[in-house]
């Protein structure tokens, strides 16, 4: 029959090879969720660091890793500023608080200046990333996606076996129709959409937010609130779900209704 023996195109050999080998290194890791959004602003690394806590506050060894490769900000969020040793591999992340993070953040010298890197490097770095970098043994690995739908986030839904997506939106109907964009980009890759967070909620959850549920056919897991006092703790690098027991169990009830807790 025409075409049963036509070879596999190299390029599509060397991803599959690629995949095999980080399922491998990342085998010590029972369940990878992803945090996304292709709108920015809309606070998937305030969520990404909650759930993250939420899930070692449960009694989880978790790890975070900020896949946002040139505009890193888990560090900033938690206040620290310890380096990953890049002077030997496997890359091994700094752990705070309990919790296993890697960043790029925490591999150049001075975070404050601009990662100008065109996206086979930031691809490379992701796979360093997952291939060689020690992550040890984990209930949960929260990964922090960058906005948009290229390089890192196409990277991830290539060459990881995630458990699902956490799509992150706002109350706002551009927020909305951003974030199916992430969705159905995740469903493309016949990978799960977990649920729907609406962050900085003004209340109930708003009717975009509601119809995006709709639409894509995932459940609305919670709303974060807008609240003056999240925003300011996250300036003074101070994680809510640790302060405030109200924040927390809004977290914890996002993580039980996305199904990932076992």
């Amino acid at each position: 029959m025409e075409g049963e023996n036509t070879p596999m195109h190299p390029s599509f050999m060397n991803v599959l090879k690629r995949k095999e080998s980080i399922k491998k290194s990342l085998s010590g890791i029972r369940h990878k969720v992803g945090v996304y959004s292709a709108k920015g602003g809309v606070g998937k690394t305030t969520i990404s660091i909650n759930l993250a806590y939420t899930l070692a506050k449960m009694g989880y060894k978790v790890g975070l890793l900020d896949a946002d490769i040139d505009c890193p900000n888990v560090t900033a969020f938690l206040g620290f500023d310890e380096k990953i040793d890049i002077s030997k591999l496997p890359l091994v992340p700094v752990e705070k608080d309990g919790i296993r993070i890697a960043s790029t953040s925490m591999l150049v010298d001075d975070s404050k200046k601009p990662i100008i890197w065109r996206g086979p490097l930031v691809a490379k770095m992701l796979e360093d990333f997952f291939e060689k970098t020690d992550w040890g043994r984990l209930d949960y690995l929260v990964i922090d996606l960058p906005p948009g739908t290229s390089d890192a986030p196409l990277s991830i839904l290539q060459l990881v076996d995630m458990q699902g997506f956490i799509i992150v939106t706002g109350p706002g109907r551009i927020s909305a129709l951003d974030s199916k964009k992430s969705a159905l980009m995740v469903k493309r890759f016949g990978v799960q959409v977990l649920g729907i967070v609406e962050n900085m909620s003004r209340g109930e959850p708003s009717a975009s937010s509601v119809d995006l549920s709709t639409e894509i056919d995932a459940k609305l897991l919670g709303s974060v609130p807008f609240d003056t006092m999240l925003g300011s703790l996250d300036e003074k690098g101070v994680v809510a779900v640790m302060n405030d027991e109200n924040i927390y169990q809004i977290f914890e009830r996002i993580i039980i209704s996305s199904g990932i807790k076992d």
